[in-house]
């Protein structure tokens, strides 16, 4: 094997590079064959990340083909040392070695010298005008002279610097060109790496699920190689971090930190994790944390002379302090610095080191420096994909610190308006609950405008602009993937088999660990869903909201800076009251959630206890709201956090016809809805519940046309099939809440759990939807006011109304519950009233009646 095919194969299969490098070394290699064996040790251990080893390799390699006449193989070994010496942070040493070998070169060797100057150039010292030069004049040295791995090469070099000085669409076609080069030579690592390079290009053109997906391939690839990317978990940490998934994020940098820190690697890739892994941190709010991350990475980029990367460490590092309440005097000097730093090499980051400097010197009611960097954000508003929701923040604090309240309200409604358009790009409902949170200041700006002047309706039209957001957007469907349904089949049987094996003795680690590997492969093939841009949104309008309500009243609730408030809405009019701290509510709440589950599992008498917490629970969420609200129906918006709330456990609400919605815009689609022209029942019966078939049995003497599915036939399949397009479905079966994972919830079948994700398979929800399983009602809160659950996801695809629980609940004590509720529904009743007017006899069943809440209408 000569010098170059072992080069190669140092870049696509590592492994196998190493081991004939050390063989041949082993015996008796001629100068040339031992140059060759320590370059190609050399490249596979910097790409390893034991950057000191391949130092040492690389400059044995160095001696051996000086002692040959082989002058061009000298140049690009010294070129290789070049590189290591400035990702070891020895830059001057690695730059003047780089700067060495290029002068007086033509031809294909020209070409492969330009590719490394310019890597390291661009990737490494941010210097982009002088890499692009270098990567232009590579490329037109090596096309067309059938060197198809360094042409490869030349337009992966020359597409990573165009993406870093923004030109997405050139770069992505550079990319996609070295990806077919590579694949063609062969390059097994090259060709991940350049699919990993299409991710971050999809990324910056704002496409996060191509992106994630692309990545996920990319990882794949070298993982299967035993190959560490640092550069591949960095990219895919950023991306995480910008879907929310800041979990995700932290075990993806923590574990890339973990392998490269025990293999003692780079410093200079070392420095791009420890940044990355401050901002997941800070993004978890651990800021002590996050600050000593990025202080390491500034002082680590600082030693390498890396201008840009130092920079953007020390905005991490100001950003964290920001955070943890630092307003001091030398952070506002840090904060000038390093605008003024980025002015000059990153205009785009220079907005959001502009925006925090302006938010430290406002914090210090220094006026005239907070006017002056805000303006300079500001500017971004209209230039520039990542700088756009930065530079609308920028323009609504500007006004509002100049008392222009007109347009601080137009920036936050721009700003928002560019944050749903993000949002409609992304198909997979977590990361759409996930990316409000981007909104969640100007959304609040807005609102406390609204509270300050008083103003019910403009509370309200506030309240609404950025409440359930992605239930106003149609649900994207996730494509039809074989992959998909094998796996959710697979994981459902995997924990009906651990279930099984529960009830004979603890499940084995084994089981456990492939039921997280299924679950992730579901949770990535749903996250590469693409969106829909092209779709219009039905904007809330309180007139129509007002027609709708015909006799009822709307109660909102409206957290604000732990200040709870109320907006009610009837007989054409919509008032603003004040509750109380929003923490006194999430108590009571939490007290009576414990206190309704303690008294579902007794069923024994019901203690007065119940009905005292009952009144605490109905004055901290209400207030004396109830002295307004006539006699009629309600329907409640609760806020995220309350959710939960047993309402028929008020004294005031205990008879009353309650619907609750996750917003007022739901409330008024749910209400347009048309049930299905034919009437289909379907009646579902799940396993191991204590009593049997015996709720569905009784519930087909009620509905004799019904499909029923029990008895071994309620399987996913059988189920989802049948319920698609229902006019009205009861599920009898335990249900499961996952607090870590809300869209792995589940209502457990004959063959195991019917998932979220497996719900949102379904081509048109059912009309109405009775789900008599345990905390069913739940949800997990995320983003902006977002929920992920059961009854959210049914609420998202279509479905008019569910009846659901809060907690646990006795099978026994359901039954008569729901024959109850189906005979009024059969008299024409919709849920709500259905709900309010089934009354059990006897008070050790009451509890029971009080765990379920109708949503929707």
């Amino acid at each position: 094997m000569d010098a170059d095919e072992l080069h190669a194969l140092a870049l696509s299969r590592p492994t196998d590079a190493l081991r004939i490098a050390r063989d041949v070394l082993a015996g008796a290699p001629s100068d040339a064959e031992a140059a060759a064996a320590h370059h190609a040790a050399g490249v596979v251990l910097r790409d390893f990340g034991d950057i000191r080893e391949a130092v040492v390799e690389l400059k044995a390699a160095y001696r051996s083909i000086r002692r040959t006449p082989d002058r061009d193989r000298e140049a690009e070994i010294l070129a290789t040392l070049g590189v290591a010496l400035v990702m070891g942070g020895q830059t001057e040493r690695g730059l003047a070695a780089l700067d060495s070998v290029v002068p007086g070169r033509t031809g294909v060797l020209a070409g492969r010298l330009l590719i490394r100057r310019a890597w390291v150039r661009g990737a490494l010292l941010g210097r982009y005008a002088e890499a692009i030069a270098d990567a232009e004049q590579a490329v037109a040295s090596l096309s067309g002279t059938g060197d198809l791995v360094w042409e490869a090469r030349a337009f992966h070099t020359r597409a990573m610097v165009l993406l870093a000085m923004g030109v997405i669409e050139r770069a992505d076609e550079d990319f996609v060109r070295s990806e077919e080069l590579f694949a063609k030579a062969g390059q097994e690592v090259e060709y991940a790496d350049a699919r990993s390079a299409r991710g971050a290009a999809a990324f910056a053109r704002g496409d996060l699920p191509a992106a994630l997906q692309l990545l996920d391939d990319a990882q794949r690839l070298v993982e299967a190689l035993g190959v560490l990317e640092p550069d591949m978990y960095a990219n895919k940490c950023l991306m995480l971090l910008a879907a929310g998934l800041t979990h995700e994020a932290l075990v993806e940098i923590n574990g890339a930190l973990e392998r490269i820190e025990k293999q003692g690697g780079s410093s200079a890739r070392h420095a791009e994790l420890l940044l990355c892994a401050g901002l997941a941190e800070h993004a978890a709010g651990a800021f002590e944390l996050a600050e000593r991350r990025s202080q390491d990475a500034v002082k680590l980029f600082r030693r390498q002379q890396r201008p840009w990367w130092a920079a953007r460490a020390e905005l991490a590092l100001l950003q964290t302090r920001f955070a943890r309440g630092g307003r001091t005097a030398p952070l506002l000097r840090a904060g000038r610095r390093v605008s003024a730093v980025l002015d000059e090499l990153d205009p785009e980051l220079a907005t959001e080191a502009h925006l925090l400097t302006g938010r430290i010197a406002l914090a210090r009611n220094d006026s005239a420096e907070a006017v002056h960097h805000l303006s300079i954000a500001a500017r971004a508003r209209k230039h520039g994909l990542r700088a756009r929701g930065p530079g609308w923040l920028a323009q609504a604090l500007l006004h509002q610190n100049s008392g222009r309240s007109r347009g601080m309200l137009v920036a936050c409604r721009q700003g928002l308006s560019l944050i749903e358009i993000y949002v409609r790009t992304l198909g997979a409902t977590e990361l759409r609950a996930l990316a409000t949170a981007q909104g969640a200041e100007l959304a609040a700006m807005g609102l406390r405008y609204a509270v300050d002047r008083g103003s019910g309706r403009e509370v309200l039209d506030w309240s609404e602009r950025w409440r359930a957001t992605v239930l106003a957007i149609p649900p994207v469907r996730p494509q039809a993937d074989d992959g998909l349904v094998a796996d959710l089949a697979a994981l459902r049987d995997l924990t009906n088999r651990m279930q099984e094996g529960r009830d004979r003795g603890p499940g084995s680690g084994h089981q456990r660990r492939e039921r997280q590997r299924l679950e992730s492969a579901v949770r990535q093939r749903v996250l590469a869903t693409p969106g829909e841009t092209g779709v219009r949104l039905d904007r809330f309008r309180i007139a129509e909201l007002l027609d709708q309500l015909d006799g009822r009243t709307l109660v909102e609730l409206v957290d604000l800076e732990d200040q709870l408030y109320a907006v009610v809405a009837s007989h054409g009019e919509v008032r603003l009251r004040p509750i109380g701290p929003t923490s006194v509510a999430t108590h009571a709440l939490s007290h009576a959630l414990f206190a309704l589950r303690r008294e579902n599992a007794k069923r024994g008498k019901r203690e007065l206890m119940l009905d005292t917490i009952g009144a605490r629970l109905e004055s901290a969420l209400l207030g004396d709201t109830m002295e307004h609200l006539g006699d009629g129906p309600i329907v409640v918006v609760p806020t995220g956090r309350l959710h939960a709330v047993p309402w028929s456990l008020l004294p005031s609400l205990r008879t009353r016809p309650t619907s609750v919605v996750p917003s007022a815009a739901a409330w008024v689609r749910a209400m347009r809805a048309e049930p299905p022209s034919v009437g289909r029942v379907v009646l579902v019966g799940g396993p191991h519940l204590s009593t049997g078939r015996e709720e569905v049995r009784r519930l087909a003497e009620l509905y004799p046309d019904a499909v029923v599915l029990a008895d071994g036939k309620a399987t996913a399949d059988a189920v989802l099939e049948a319920i698609d397009g229902a006019s009205l479905v009861h599920v009898a079966a335990h249900g499961t809440f996952r607090a870590d994972s809300p869209l792995f919830s589940a209502i457990e079948l004959d063959d195991g759990p019917l998932t979220v994700y497996d719900l949102e398979r379904l081509k048109q929800a059912p009309y109405r939807m009775v789900l008599s399983s345990c905390s069913s009602a739940l949800g997990g809160p995320r983003g902006a006011d977002e929920l992920l659950g059961l009854v959210s996801a049914l609420v998202a695809l279509g479905s008019a109304g569910v009846v659901a629980s809060v907690v646990p609940v006795s099978d026994p004590a359901t039954i008569p519950l729901m024959l109850g509720l189906h005979e009024h529904l059969r008299a024409g009743d919709g849920l709500a009233e259905a709900l309010a007017r089934t009354h059990v006899s006897g008070d050790d069943d009451e509890a029971a009646a009080q765990s379920f809440i109708a949503l929707g209408a």
